[in-house]
């Protein structure tokens, strides 16, 4: 029994890079050829996108996007390489945004972090995500018979009977949100069931808050994260060194400034975008709308890939002033056309019933002049007027519109 799920894990960090980036090409051919692909990326010669900065040089889809893409070519936009009819599943989620599911197996990627969460080959999982419409259940259900583990397709609620099939099965683990296995074992312990047999646990679709896991621990169970969407599948999870969140080995991942396709400094935080090298859904640059950061070295258990803090909130700060819409793009167009500003937050208050409006910016000079002009952009930018202020230093936290107003 090997303490990784495969060599992939360990490779040399450079190795890892140079074979992403050897696949990037045929990824961006694959989707090029696509019907909803085929305009995005019409003037785009794949075989040129072979590294990180050509990447990012092509536009982000974003998840928002993909309601109206696939409104108007059901069911996928015309993003999916494999007609509909020759997948394996399709999936509607709320939005509502159609997912599919390729024939191969573990579709998701989603065995690396079930083996990471310390499942192997024999355990049981009580799998409390729902086999529902959506994709949960079964990306779990996958991962689960990758590692070889059998499967109580539980699904969610009816806590009682989760409890009966507890006693029965006797299962080492758990899958599923992380608060649902509280309420469960509560009600395990109102029904004197024994529930001992649950050591471990991968949970996802919700923050696990240090508190909670704390109280897993005094339980005896081991309890790890996992980030994904129904979407893209696995995007990092948790190792038992408990440091950030491991990326995904068949992924490129990005993160980028909110509202652009602009990539941030390492540690900055930023919205997760996605190249999946999936052959039937070769997403591109795909916005998943989720905040977080990379985190520089490798984790302490060994395994090589890039880590993420994990997910540190929503990145579509749209927001409402005065009766208009204010979008992170625009801000990034005012702050693109001068020069000498290099970053800027809009600070949304409220002062006696009224709106307060102050475009903070990081700039390198800061004089009267610069500010009339940045503030005059800005009103014709969002046709709402700012109150512009300089700042030696802005917080590197991704946030582009920062809504403090409390109602």
């Amino acid at each position: 029994m090997t303490a990784f799920y495969d060599d992939l894990e360990t490779r040399d960090p450079a190795k890892r890079e140079a074979d992403l980036m050897a696949a990037l090409p045929k990824q961006v051919a694959l989707a090029k050829a696509t019907e909803g692909y085929a305009t995005l990326l019409r003037d785009v010669d794949p075989q040129e996108i072979n590294s990180r900065a050509a990447l990012a040089a092509l536009p982000v889809t974003r998840k928002s996007e993909l309601i109206e893409l696939q409104a108007s070519k059901p069911p996928f936009g015309g993003l999916n390489a494999t007609p509909a009819g020759q997948l394996a599943r399709l999936f509607l989620s709320p939005g509502p945004i159609a997912e599919p599911e390729g024939q191969q197996a573990d579709f998701w990627r989603m065995g690396r972090a079930l083996y990471a969460a310390g499942f192997r080959a024999g355990d049981i999982i009580q799998n409390c995500f729902s086999y529902h419409m959506t994709p949960a259940g079964f990306l779990f259900d996958g991962a689960a018979r990758a590692v070889g583990c059998a499967v109580i397709p539980a699904g969610i609620g009816q806590t009682e009977q989760q409890c009966h099939m507890i006693a029965h099965f006797q299962p080492v683990g758990y899958a599923g949100t992380p608060d649902f296995l509280k309420i469960i074992l509560a009600k395990a312990d109102e029904l004197g069931v024994d529930a001992s047999s649950i050591t471990k646990a991968l949970v996802g679709g919700g923050a696990l808050l240090p508190p909670l896991r704390k109280e897993y621990a005094d339980r005896g169970i081991q309890v790890l994260q996992s980030y994904g969407t129904a979407d893209v599948g696995n995007i990092a999870y948790e190792s038992e060194a408990q440091e950030g969140m491991i990326v995904e080995e068949e992924i490129i991942l990005e993160i980028v400034r909110p509202g652009t396709g602009d990539p941030v400094a390492e540690g900055e935080v930023g919205e997760v975008v996605v190249t999946l090298l999936n052959q039937d859904y070769p997403l591109i640059r795909f916005g998943t709308g989720d905040l977080s950061a990379i985190l520089s070295g490798i984790s302490p258990c060994g395994r090589t890939a890039p880590r993420i803090k994990g997910w540190m909130g929503r990145a579509d700060q749209r927001t409402k002033i005065r009766g208009m819409f204010v979008d992170p793009v625009q801000i990034d167009r005012v702050l693109k056309a001068h020069d000498d500003v290099s970053r800027m937050r809009l600070v949304v208050g409220e002062e006696g019933g009224l709106d307060t409006v102050t475009l903070q910016c990081e700039a390198t000079s800061q004089d009267d002049a610069l500010a009339e002009k940045i503030g005059a952009a800005f009103q014709a930018e969002c046709k709402v007027r700012a109150t512009v202020e300089f700042a030696d230093e802005l917080p590197k936290d991704g946030k582009i519109i920062d809504d403090i107003r409390v109602y």
